[in-house]
């Protein structure tokens, strides 16, 4: 079921928001939404240059299979 939510914005950043949404053809709330949703969904994600970084890393590699196994093997308990 949607949910309903009250914004409150300055001037400013509503006028932003605004020409933002008609230059994509989109009402304020759908553009509001749509740029939330990319945000977050960019931010779960990790970067080339991150995931460079992690795969370099033998220690967190080996601790990630080593939590891997553990779990395969049912000796964990998530809280």
């Amino acid at each position: 079921m949607s949910k309903t939510v009250t914004l409150r914005l300055d001037d400013e950043t509503y006028s932003m928001f605004r020409s933002y949404a008609q230059s994509d053809n989109r009402s304020i709330a759908n553009f509001i939404k749509t740029a939330t949703l990319r945000f977050i969904q960019a931010d779960e994600f990790v970067g080339d240059s991150e995931m460079t970084e992690i795969l370099a890393d033998e220690e967190l590699l080996s601790d990630l299979e080593a939590g891997y196994e553990d779990i395969k093997a049912g000796r964990v308990t998530f809280v």
